[in-house]
């Protein structure tokens, strides 16, 4: 009976093995990796595509590997699942998205063709061949802040927002939050154009908070205008995606600017390698983790401030520093962090609220 009950049980926990080793069991390629990127705007855009098309580039290098693109794919499934499925028609397994927009065509195609492996940059949706990710782009905004602030010599800065949407709103909340490390009199007035990608209401906006007395501008939009903006009336500036001092150097005093490819190369080294396990909730990347990193230091930010803000970029870099640690309230007085809290990824991508010294216009 005893021999009995014992091959039982050990059968039993041969087969709970084998189930745990199925489910253990990820996404393999079934052929040699083919990779393909649809990027939603033109690679020459000077921000959020060019700064992918950069890590294309990186990537081909570093991975010796062709990697195909089509650019100008708009935020539509008519636009999006023809452009994917040409690519994989002509043998792609490996597809990479970069806008939000493509979230659900993403996830219907990822479920159509389970042979292939799919990413999105600022997507939402996740699967087991896919996943979205994006940037803590928060960290990089707290130390670009820092620049401002130390930059001002009003304390009245400007900030160029595209929607009022979580991942916009951390920015700003950060922003202001670095700009009060080096001036804690310093204010954040914020102008929503409602677009990612509009150079003449962005040009209105920054000019707007120019004759408002702001003389630093940041900026959540995608093109280097709010810095052109800034250098053509004599203030200075932050920049977004990439080193905006391309554009304006008598202007950008700091860029947060996005390193996709030192995320992208460890994401496809993992699935060209084998039993590729997405994140089942995305991957929300901080600095250390290859999101964002700063361009800086730009004009009137001297030596010892610039060597307080790269000191808290270190301390960024090895989680010692926490942007939304606690204590924080906002700026109602509700506490958002206790004391010893940090303030969740879900209320994060939530954020409606605003901390002391930020001034929001539509």
């Amino acid at each position: 009976m005893k021999k009995l009950i014992f091959s039982a049980c050990f059968a039993l926990a041969g087969f709970l093995g084998l189930l745990n080793t199925a489910h253990a069991e990820g996404f393999t390629l079934k052929s040699d990796p083919k990779i393909a990127m649809l990027y939603i705007s033109p690679t020459n855009d000077g921000g959020w595509t060019q700064a992918f098309d950069e890590a294309r580039q990186r990537l081909e290098d570093e991975l010796d590997i062709k990697i195909q693109y089509v650019e100008s794919v708009p935020e539509s499934a008519s636009a999006i699942r023809p452009a994917v499925e040409r690519f994989i028609k002509r043998g792609a397994n490996i597809i990479i998205g970069t806008a939000f927009g493509y979230s659900d065509t993403f996830k219907s195609l990822s479920e159509d063709y389970p042979d292939v492996a799919f990413l999105n940059g600022s997507g939402t949706t996740n699967g087991p061949n896919l996943l979205s990710y994006y940037g803590r782009t928060y960290e990089s905004q707290y130390l670009c802040g820092m620049a401002a602030g130390a930059a001002s010599e009003s304390g009245k800065l400007g900030f160029v927002a595209a929607n009022p949407f979580g991942v916009v709103n951390w920015t700003i909340n950060a922003y202001a939050m670095g700009a009060r490390e080096m001036n804690p009199d310093a204010t954040v007035t914020v102008v929503y154009t409602g677009a990612w990608n509009d150079p003449t209401k962005e040009r209105s906006a920054t000019k707007a908070l120019i004759d408002q007395g702001a003389d630093v501008i940041g900026q959540h939009v995608d093109t280097p205008t709010p810095q052109l903006v800034a250098q053509e009336n004599g203030v200075y500036g932050t920049g977004h995606h990439r080193d905006f001092r391309e554009f304006a150097p008598k202007a950008t005093v700091c860029s947060s600017v996005w390193v996709w490819d030192r995320f992208l190369k460890n994401e496809l080294e993992k699935i060209i390698a084998g039993n590729w396990v997405p994140a089942p909730h995305g991957a929300l990347l901080s600095m250390k983790e290859g999101g964002t990193d700063i361009a800086c230091c730009g004009p009137n930010v001297d030596e010892e401030e610039e060597a307080k803000i790269m000191a808290a970029r270190e301390k960024l870099m090895n989680g010692e520093l926490q942007v939304y640690a606690g204590p924080l309230k906002d700026q109602n007085g509700t506490v958002r962090a206790a004391e010893g809290e940090v303030v969740s990824d879900g209320a994060l991508w939530q954020m409606d609220w605003f901390v002391d010294g930020v001034i929001t216009q539509q």
